[in-house]
């Protein structure tokens, strides 16, 4: 595992870091594939890569959908990635007792969406030391956010980043409103764009969330030209047999020809910034 990773000693003006890997931990081979691969191809581009992947999938919209393969199962193949491959490893937590358990395994943990107002979980993930990615409710505004920032600071831990992963909009719609990236920069964090769950269905009558994948390059590009410092990313290279959010992934082999396009939108940036 990676020491005292600091979100902001990512913060190069220069460069974006990523955190990517798939959904859930489907097993050791598939897990080590994607990491392979994704490594393979951020260090041919110069960009720091964060691994992902949940070990548990709590927030499931039927009691028969995939879940995990086992807690300590699925963290020890995270725990392993980090050490082969050198690099962080992130991975979310539910509920308060999962911090401690979770950070043994990796650098960074990171609160869903749904439970970024959740006092207890905020505070427990910010006194295990470890680097702490919020992701910005659907239902909250940008400017809210500062909020679960204060949370975690005020517990002790500066190393905070918060992830923007879009609106609720209607019923079974997202959007993403590029406001937010800046608005949560004045905070003084790193602000991540989620580009693959901001492009989610969800509550489709099937009770499996839908997605619109083919729009995941307007939604990093739009991003990348708003000012956000990283990009978090699902992939699998095989999206529709992926046991979780296969349907708003971004497939393995489409990853090194979208983030050459963002490299080369920073890079025309450079000069205006």
């Amino acid at each position: 595992m990676v020491d005292a990773l600091d979100f902001r000693v990512k913060l190069n003006p220069e460069k974006f870091f990523i955190l990517a890997g798939p959904c859930a931990i489907e097993g050791e081979e598939m897990a080590f594939r994607i990491a392979e691969e994704l490594v393979e191809i951020t260090d041919r581009l110069g960009i720091s890569l964060i691994f992902k992947g949940s070990y548990r999938k709590a927030n499931r919209s039927r009691l028969d959908s995939f879940t995990g393969i086992g807690d300590e199962k699925a963290l020890k193949i995270l725990a392993k990635i980090g050490r082969e491959f050198s690099i962080p490893t992130v991975t979310d937590i539910h509920e308060s007792n999962e911090a401690s358990m979770a950070a043994e395994y990796v650098d960074v943990l990171q609160i869903p969406a749904f439970l970024c107002r959740q006092t207890n979980l905020l505070v427990a993930a910010a006194k295990t030391g470890k680097a702490v990615n919020i992701k910005k409710g659907q239902f909250l505004s940008a400017e809210s956010m500062k909020f679960a920032v204060n949370k975690v600071i005020e517990s002790g831990n500066n190393q905070v980043g918060l992830t923007d992963r879009g609106t609720q909009f209607g019923y079974q719609d997202l959007v993403v409103d590029m406001r937010a990236i800046p608005t949560m920069k004045s905070f003084g964090v790193p602000v991540i764009m989620d580009i693959t769950h901001s492009l989610q269905q969800p509550n489709q009558s099937s009770g499996v969330t839908g997605g619109k994948p083919e729009l995941i390059s307007t939604i990093a590009r739009s991003a990348m030209a708003a000012g956000a410092d990283g990009f978090f990313l699902e992939t699998h290279y095989k999206p529709s047999e992926a046991k979780s959010d296969g349907a708003n992934m971004l497939a393995l082999n489409q990853v090194e020809s979208l983030l050459k396009s963002l490299v080369a939108i920073k890079s025309a940036l450079m000069p205006f910034s």
